[in-house]
């Protein structure tokens, strides 16, 4: 069962589903609730209903949501991706759980994915109203950004300083890619990994497109990235029970090396899962390893909430 949500968020509003059991007068509600952080770039219909429908469907609520300032939330700066803005949409809808009769705020766990994976971390280490919180092939977005930069975090710095003015002069907003948009604009550019083209082949191909997911970022969005840390703090203040899920195989998204170091910051780690065989994007929406993941979930869930 799928209901459309509005949640209040300061000035603007988040779009979000909440996914229940189909036979929710037999679960007993109000019933354990998981609220999904999902991975950047992405929708609330993408990665994040993919296990959320798994959820409901094994007796728990479950809320994805659309960020502000992307897919069908407000904000008037579309396109942006603001660390601090993501984890804290994770708080808000926590709050609108009060008035939804069939989620329990006292049972309440977070599962985040990617680059979600860090924001819902950020947000668990002071908002202990999340009692329990998951992570799949999580991503701590500064360490990504800080390593990408050719020229070095400061120089990359100095030029979004001057892009920002350049903006602000001209009232022309930059945007980029978050990936190259086909197949065939990535090997112009030598873009041939592995983790790129299965993101590719996930976002930008019926596999896994949806309209609203744009592949578009803000510039400015990347002073922020450059200056994020999902895991600063984690050893003092991170003491709710967590559940560490990434995919055997390695790559460049760094999810496994990320999830290592999470598991080895936090004070209360209760399982770590390595699933055999499955790359950063296979954990998206490939069935056996989804599945696999979700069944470690409920479990853990089960347990702590």
């Amino acid at each position: 069962m799928l209901r459309h949500l509005t949640i209040p968020r300061g000035p603007i509003e988040l779009a979000a589903d909440l996914h229940l059991p189909d036979d929710i007068a037999h679960a007993a509600p109000p019933l354990p609730t998981v609220v999904l952080s999902t991975p950047g770039s992405s929708v609330k219909e993408q990665i994040g209903a993919n296990y959320a429908s798994r959820l409901a469907s094994r007796g728990f609520a479950a809320i994805t949501f659309d960020p502000a300032h992307q897919g069908a939330s407000g904000g008037d700066l579309r396109d942006l991706e603001d660390p601090y803005q993501r984890s804290e949409d994770i708080s808000f809808v926590i709050d609108a759980l009060a008035g939804i009769p069939e989620t329990d705020e006292s049972r309440l766990g977070a599962l985040g994915i990617c680059a979600g994976g860090g924001y819902a971390v950020y947000t668990a280490r002071t908002d202990h109203r999340i009692r329990a919180l998951g992570t799949v092939v999580a991503g701590n977005m500064g360490t990504s950004w800080r390593a990408m930069q050719r020229s070095g975090a400061i120089g990359d710095l100095d030029t979004l300083a001057s892009d920002r003015l350049e903006e602000n002069r001209t009232s022309d907003l930059h945007r980029v890619n978050w990936l190259p948009d086909t197949l065939e604009d990535a090997a112009m550019v030598g873009a041939t990994d592995i983790d790129t083209t299965q993101a590719i082949t996930f976002y930008r191909t019926e596999r896994g497109r949806h309209e609203r997911s744009t592949n578009r970022r803000l510039t400015r969005s990347d002073s922020l990235l450059l200056g994020f840390d999902a895991f600063h703090l984690v050893d003092p203040l991170l003491t709710q029970p967590l559940q560490v899920i990434v995919g055997g195989r390695r790559g460049n998204t760094r999810q496994f090396e990320a999830g290592m170091e999470l598991l080895k910051l936090a004070p209360n780690p209760v399982d770590l899962m390595v699933v055999a065989g499955a790359g950063h994007y296979d954990m998206y929406d490939v069935p056996e390893y989804v599945d696999a993941a979700v069944d470690r979930l409920v479990r853990f869930y089960g347990e702590y909430l």
